[in-house]
């Protein structure tokens, strides 16, 4: 691995089929390639980077990827979705190929279509290597049903129908997609249970900090990277097992403890707005009518 220090960037599906020693692509904007025909190298990149979007079916022995603070390998079905321009690795012990499939669409595909916007509301996208969606059997089958229908269609001769026909396949791909995330969620209780626990003790130690003024409130990231995982895969888990996202617990802290400074302390409105982080007492007094239909002076003064 040492002639790959920094990620190996991809400029366009034809290159990496060029690098991985396959035929060129049937479209430039679009492919779906078998991991058993790829070549490796023996000194093979760190990580990789590329100007397109990449959905891929992994079975790899030998390789572990870090899931929250459990390891896991490839002996389940793991589904990884690459966003263009992130970085992407896994820590391998052999050269042997993996088994599974990639879907390498470049975003000049979807225009004039719905989904040229719509892709970027697919939240899982923004998730790291580390928060990939483990797979059933059957979740398995469905998704491997739908790629081989677009790798089908784009082995054929393509016509004026194709690009919708292969936009609506891979729709179907990601919505599928979102609904085994949801699943996954819920029942991986043990793990989202403990991550629940975390954030609470995080969040709970953090204002009990008298550095506040000095270190802000805390933001959707720091809350991510202390507990080890992606922003967006944070907010969706939460927002499936407590209905809000991240910013929407963070909020519920901070008027948890501005209650409790505002009816046991003789501080004033701006004083605790101060003692919480906020630069202005005019936003800690704007969010906090927000979620109480009170002012904080209002709520003081029923005290």
């Amino acid at each position: 691995m040492k002639g790959y220090k920094t990620p190996y960037a991809f400029i366009s599906i034809s290159e990496y089929h060029k690098f991985r020693g396959l035929p060129a692509p049937e479209h430039p904007l679009i492919s779906v390639v078998d991991f058993e025909d790829l070549i490796l190298e023996e000194d093979e990149p760190y990580s990789i980077t590329s100007n397109f979007y990449s959905i891929a079916l992994k079975r790899h022995p030998n390789t572990t990827l870090i899931y929250g603070q459990q390891q896991y390998d490839f002996d389940d079905g793991v589904l990884l979705f690459l966003a263009p321009r992130q970085v992407f690795g896994i820590k391998t012990n052999s050269l042997d190929n993996p088994k599974g499939w990639m879907l390498m669409v470049h975003p000049d595909f979807f225009w004039g279509s719905s989904l040229a916007k719509k892709i970027k509301g697919y939240e899982f996208f923004s998730y790291s290597v580390n928060e990939a969606l483990f797979l059933s059997e059957k979740e398995e089958q469905t998704l491997n049903a739908i790629v081989s229908n677009v790798e089908s269609e784009c082995s054929n001769n393509l016509d004026r129908f194709s690009q919708q026909i292969i936009i609506s396949q891979i729709e179907t791909l990601l919505n599928y997609s979102e609904r085994y995330y949801e699943r996954q969620f819920l029942t991986r209780k043990v793990s989202s249970h403990q991550i629940l626990e975390k954030l609470e003790d995080l969040l709970n130690n953090y204002f009990k900090n008298n550095n506040l003024k000095s270190l802000g409130l805390p933001t959707v990231q720091f809350v991510s990277d202390q507990l080890n995982l992606s922003a967006g895969y944070l907010s969706s888990l939460l927002k499936a097992h407590t209905g809000q996202s991240t910013q929407q617990h963070i909020h519920q802290k901070i008027i948890e403890v501005a209650k409790e400074k505002l009816s046991t302390t003789n501080l004033s409105v701006s004083e605790v707005a101060f003692e919480l982080g906020f630069d202005y007492p005019q936003s800690f007094s704007k969010l906090f009518k927000s979620k109480t239909e009170l002012s904080p002076t209002q709520f003081k003064q029923s005290f």
